[in-house]
């Protein structure tokens, strides 16, 4: 029923707008030096965007290579997110099985999207990434009770910084995930988010898929603790450049 597909085999959109992101190539490379596949949804009343939606939360692993499109196409930013996972999962090794290892590679694919926008704002304000992700963005911060002002204020200091943003949004997403799946319950879940209220980030951090994410680590993850990655969320914080850190370790020698 779902047709299995390569990743040069799929036309990827709005690729031209990341032109000037030279670590998306390399995420790229990634995934086509490693054989990565898609499954496409059959022509007809399945290929319908909720249906592929559900199929991707529902069914997800770490370090799957089958993600569900809703034909042979993909968004460029799309591709750079699965790669990070992709490539977590690799570094990580049997570390990436932990509950923090699933965290952590969700929190640098996720944040990696947020300094995609910022890059984008300058150098394609007209990316087609920008017309579906800020406008979502933007809501889940107006919910949160962000004005229009500071909805913008804070995309204007996305893009002034966006390594930095990345940063700050990984370790917003890594640090509310893990207190998220220790939580013995909702009271002790919402002593976890009344934690980080304050935090720049924290108006859009319902813009994740934090329920999944926590579900998942609950139901199927190891709950054993992780040096490995402990180490990692350490050297990534003290690092001058995060991003930088992780190209120069993770990426460096893809092309």
């Amino acid at each position: 029923m779902l047709t299995r597909l390569r990743l040069d085999q799929l036309t990827i959109t709005d690729e031209h707008s990341f032109d000037g992101i030279a670590c998306y190539a390399r995420l790229k490379a990634a995934l086509l030096e490693d054989g990565a596949e898609y499954l496409v949804m059959p022509e007809g009343p399945l290929a319908r965007w909720d249906h592929t939606l559900l199929l991707n939360l529902t069914f997800w692993q770490p370090g799957q290579q089958d993600d569900v499109l809703e034909d042979a196409s993909v968004p460029a930013d799309v591709v750079a997110h699965r790669a990070w996972h992709h490539v977590a999962h690799r570094e990580l090794g049997q570390a990436g099985a932990t509950a923090a290892g699933l965290l952590f590679g969700e929190a640098i694919a996720s944040a990696f999207d947020v300094y995609l926008i910022g890059q984008l704002l300058t150098l394609a304000p007209d990316a087609r990434m920008l017309e579906t992700q800020v406008p979502a963005m933007a809501e889940v911060a107006a919910q949160a009770g962000l004005s229009e002002g500071a909805v913008d204020a804070l995309l204007q200091r996305i893009a002034r910084a966006p390594a930095v943003a990345f940063e700050q949004l990984r370790e917003l997403l890594f640090d509310v995930g893990g207190g998220l799946r220790r939580a013995a319950g909702a009271t002790q879940a919402a002593e976890v988010l009344e934690t980080y209220e304050g935090h720049p980030f924290a108006p859009i951090l319902h813009h994740y898929e934090l329920s999944n994410w926590t579900l998942y680590a609950r139901a199927f993850a190891s709950e054993q603790e992780s040096e490995h990655v402990a180490e990692l969320d350490r050297q990534l914080r003290e690092a001058p450049d995060a991003l930088a850190w992780l190209e120069e370790h993770w990426l460096a020698s893809r092309v």
